[in-house]
């Protein structure tokens, strides 16, 4: 309801993220979405099958160019989108205040630690190639070099409790080494990852790099796991059940896919190991004196 007597607010409906732009689904679906305490807040756009192949194709476009870029523009790109989302913190958090049912101080806190979040990957760009990577001792006249290399278009189940750190803190490892994904965002509490997509909209970050479907894990979850042109599936957002179901799936096309066990402590000390899971480490051999 409007705060304004006799006049009815105007509802939302919310699209997908694809490509850089905002489409409607196909099927032309759409589901309400409430707070914590079940007061409808907006339609939200439902993804059907091929969403996910538009937004893979999407991805798959997108990955030359961003996985080419240098590592200290990868930097600046995540260091911007932490800019734009620091500009627009009350908004993300009342959402996460709805969306988790939180109070607006720990909603407030939770949004300081995404935007931290997004700058410590930002300043890991420029580092993975010095610490995955390596100067190998041979014994013959060679040098013999490790170098990572990112792995190409990740899906991703976000996570369904933490609609705002959770997804910051599964997305940002992905691009910050090189990769481009398919995000689907929670299912009850999807509007921070929609907010989240039009700071993406207008923070650098090139079409194609991040998609972000609305929907059920459930749903787009296997539809992920089996596509061809997915090279690795991250499946925190996804039941247990579920997750057994995906990695025998992903096993067709020889996925990588991120062993997790449920949701763990979003506000913990980030580390490494998505960075190390989404990459691939390349070793060159080359003559000495060539």
């Amino acid at each position: 309801m409007s705060d304004i007597a006799g006049r009815l607010a105007v509802a939302k409906t919310y699209k997908l993220y694809i490509g850089g732009a905002f489409p409607r689904s196909e099927s032309g679906r759409v589901f309400a979405v409430t707070s914590a305490d079940g007061e409808f807040q907006a339609n939200v756009a439902h993804a059907s099958r091929k969403d996910v192949r538009d937004a893979v194709a999407a991805a798959r476009n997108a990955f030359s160019g961003w996985s080419r870029a240098t590592a200290y523009n990868r930097g600046q790109v995540l260091f911007r989108i932490a800019e734009v989302m620091e500009g627009r913190r009350e908004q993300f958090a009342a959402e996460v205040s709805t969306a988790e049912g939180v109070s607006r101080e720990t909603a407030l806190s939770t949004v300081d630690t995404a935007v931290d979040r997004l700058v410590w990957y930002a300043g890991w760009t420029d580092k993975i190639a010095m610490v995955l990577g390596a100067s190998n001792p041979v014994a013959g006249p060679y040098f013999s070099f490790s170098t990572p290399e990112p792995t190409g278009v990740v899906g991703v189940l976000a996570p369904q409790e933490s609609s705002l750190l959770g997804l910051v803190s599964v997305i940002a490892p992905v691009i910050s080494a090189g990769n481009t994904c398919v995000v689907v965002a929670s299912g009850e509490r999807p509007l921070p990852a929609i907010t989240l997509a039009e700071v993406l909209a207008t923070s650098d970050v090139p079409g194609g790099v991040v998609n972000v479907l609305t929907g059920r894990a459930a749903e787009l979850g296997p539809w992920l796991a089996s596509h061809a042109d997915v090279n690795a599936l991250d499946p925190t957002g996804a039941s247990a059940e579920l997750r057994g179901e995906l990695a025998r799936s992903a096993a067709d096309t020889v996925k990588r896919v991120l062993p997790v066990r449920g949701e763990p402590d979003w506000t913990g000390e980030p580390d490494l190991q998505r960075l190390r899971a989404f990459t691939e480490i390349k070793t060159v051999w080359h003559p000495v004196g060539t």
